[in-house]
């Protein structure tokens, strides 16, 4: 597929792109577009794969992710590397975000910056895993009659010694990076008035071949997560419309789906 011809990536123009949650089918066409005509593609560090697999064989690619609270790229040094490279007027400069740029990705700083230093940009939204997580656990984040409000949260501003965590008047609370913290979010939410019965899944590396899905109560959070080993990249759903999980489960489904579709004529 070719891109409009006035669409068509230009020299010096750094190009912030939505990766999406990990499954490649849920790329955008501009993102894919982009990546194909990337000659640098600087990364997150949970940008599949498979996704750079995707990319120009002939592109460079620089890994500037975040691990945890490990080895870890500092902002700054990210914002001066895409300044850098897009100067070099050769270069098609991609920053390959997971999920969406502007949902907890940092992309307005980097925008920002490149803003500051007069390096044009373009913003390509993806596929955020607050809504593709739960969409592949069969998991609704609103359901007519159960749940007609979702908020989308952090968990990095749970933990004990920073900043309170905000909960917001939603039916259905969804937390990104807040496996480390589930303690003090199941203390917090509680505290903001949800009943502790209410259910919670918790999706791990959702999209992907090795999505994992456990459900319990918000009392029992911790401790799901404790004793199955789950753990980052994971989105925490907290709500009624986890109990719709059993009935809309497909994705753990597919084979037999792909063995039923097989024998159709």
């Amino acid at each position: 597929m070719h891109a409009d011809p006035d669409s068509q990536p230009s020299s010096g123009t750094v190009f912030l792109v939505g990766a999406g949650p990990g499954d490649p089918g849920l790329l955008t066409v501009r993102a894919l577009e982009l990546i194909q005509q990337a000659t640098l593609v600087l990364h997150d560090h949970l940008v599949s794969a498979a996704i750079l697999a995707r990319c120009s064989p002939r592109a460079r690619l620089i890994s500037v992710g975040k691990v945890g609270h490990g080895s870890r790229t500092e902002q700054s040094a990210i914002e001066r590397q895409l300044i850098a490279h897009a100067r070099d007027r050769r270069n098609i400069v991609v920053r390959l975000k997971g999920g969406d740029p502007l949902l907890f990705g940092r992309g307005a700083e980097e925008a920002s910056a490149l803003r500051a230093a007069g390096i044009r940009f373009e913003i390509v939204p993806g596929v955020s895993s607050a809504l593709a997580a739960p969409a592949y656990a069969g998991i609704p984040v609103t359901l007519r009659g159960v749940a007609t409000s979702v908020a989308v949260v952090t968990g990095h501003c749970a933990h004990p010694d920073g900043p309170p965590l905000h909960i917001p008047l939603a039916d259905t609370i969804v937390v990104l990076m807040g496996v480390t913290n589930a303690r003090a979010i199941r203390d917090r939410v509680i505290a903001a008035g949800r009943s502790p019965d209410t259910p919670v899944a918790v999706i791990e590396w959702g999209t992907c071949p090795a999505q994992r899905v456990e459900v319990a109560t918000l009392a029992t959070l911790p401790e799901l997560i404790a004793h199955s080993g789950l753990g980052a990249p994971a989105v925490i759903v907290i709500g009624e419309t986890v109990r719709a999980r059993p009935n809309l489960d497909w994705f753990r489904s597919q084979d037999r789906l792909a063995e039923l579709l097989s024998v159709v004529p």
